[in-house]
């Protein structure tokens, strides 16, 4: 069975703790849902954050949707000038027969501006 890459990212207003899990969670949600991933067949998630995102790791809102055996990796965006700031980004190493023009990446609130050709209908 392969492995599909499934890509999302969002952004907070704030750098605040709360609002990183609620988003992180969205995010998430709207992930699995889109593509009706079981959390079983996933392989990994790399989580990143634009480095003014701090105030709690994005991974934690994982391991509140269940996520206890799920291998997690976090860490920061390099900082590129004109970047897109308070962003958070996830990959997801899918195992899935799926094709990779079966996939839905999901690009919520500011994110959209990332991958436009991408860009969810969702909030």
């Amino acid at each position: 069975m392969p492995v599909r890459g499934v890509r999302g990212a969002t952004t907070v207003d704030r750098n605040q703790k709360e609002e990183i899990l609620e988003r992180t969670r969205e995010l998430l949600i709207h992930m699995v849902e889109a593509n009706g991933i079981r959390t079983e067949d996933i392989a990994s998630a790399w989580l990143t954050t634009t480095p003014d995102v701090y105030a709690e790791f994005p991974a934690v809102a994982a391991r509140q949707l269940g996520w206890t055996l799920v291998p997690l990796m976090q860490s920061h965006e390099m900082s590129v000038p004109g970047m897109l700031p308070r962003c958070i980004r996830v990959l997801l190493h899918w195992n899935t027969d799926k094709a990779q023009s079966e996939i839905r990446h999901i690009y919520l609130r500011e994110a959209a501006r990332l991958r436009p050709d991408l860009a969810s209908n969702l909030p």
